[in-house]
């Protein structure tokens, strides 16, 4: 290992261990020694259940019905781009048992960061707090050094429906040292778009893309904003191609000290 991945590992493990827990609804929990942990309130909570952001631009449509919101609050992200969709899946695993892993917030919380976002080496859910139709998980990746994994984000799931097999939806992730702040959950939003939040580090790249619910290729990148220091702001100006109607899932990743991505942050946005 070079001189500089050791002085970044210092550091990395500087930072998870100056963090005290995890912020959430409805209660904190703590996290890993090793792990990038909430300091604030949590980016998935939207400023109200029935109204548009208060971020948004004035004139433009609301989010989406509220049929289609998980537990009519939240932005459903991934896998399930409504509550069609995630009925469909449903009763197709009552008769054939398929997909079972829907079932499972750790699993879905992996898949997401590692098959959607396309963050190959977060392979592991390194801790997961369930409360009620809510649950946070804690997905990472072996650290280089040391017993205990690197927690690269916390992300918020809620189950898509009622009753015990009821799907979990991801709806966001919690903020932690690097937050996602701007545009507000849930607002509307077109191209170009202003994207940003805080950052807690040393010599960090943060790469931000938009990516439609059911996967494939970004809509839109921008990389790579320059950003360091203590809760310092950061910020990109995006463009994406619009795709009307939908939500769409904005990411922010940083990495590159000990692994390619190391923390990352999303939110939930609608196109009109």
């Amino acid at each position: 290992m070079t001189a500089r991945t050791g002085r970044a590992v210092v550091l990395l493990i500087a930072l998870g261990a100056a963090v005290a827990g995890c912020g959430g609804e409805p209660g904190r929990t703590s996290s890993p020694a090793v792990s990038f942990t909430a300091v604030a309130p949590p980016s998935t909570t939207p400023p109200s259940a029935t109204s548009p952001s208060a971020g948004s631009p004035a004139g433009t449509s609301p989010p989406p019905r509220s049929r289609d919101l998980v537990a009519g609050r939240y932005q459903p992200l991934w896998p399930f781009a409504d509550a069609a969709a995630a009925e469909a899946w449903r009763s197709r695993h009552r008769e054939d048992g398929a997909g079972a892993w829907h079932l499972d917030p750790a699993r879905t919380a992996v898949r997401f960061a590692r098959d959607h976002l396309g963050f190959s080496e977060i392979d592991r859910a390194v801790k997961t707090n369930l409360d009620g139709a809510h649950a946070r998980v804690h997905v990472g990746l072996a650290a280089e050094e040391g017993p205990r994994p690197m927690v690269a984000a916390v992300v918020h799931l809620v189950r898509y429906g009622e009753g015990a097999d009821a799907p979990w939806e991801v709806v966001g992730t919690d903020d932690t040292t690097f937050s996602l702040t701007t545009p507000e959950y849930g607002a509307s939003v077109g191209s170009p778009m202003t994207v940003g939040g805080r950052i807690t580090g040393v010599d960090e790249s943060i790469r931000v893309q938009v990516r439609r619910p059911g996967g494939g290729k970004a809509l839109g990148e921008h990389c790579c904003v320059g950003a360091g220091g203590e809760r310092s702001p950061w910020s990109a100006r995006l463009t994406f191609r619009p795709a009307p109607g939908t939500t769409l899932t904005v990411v922010a990743s940083t990495g590159g000290h000990v692994a390619e991505v190391e923390r990352f942050a999303v939110t939930g946005v609608t196109v009109p």
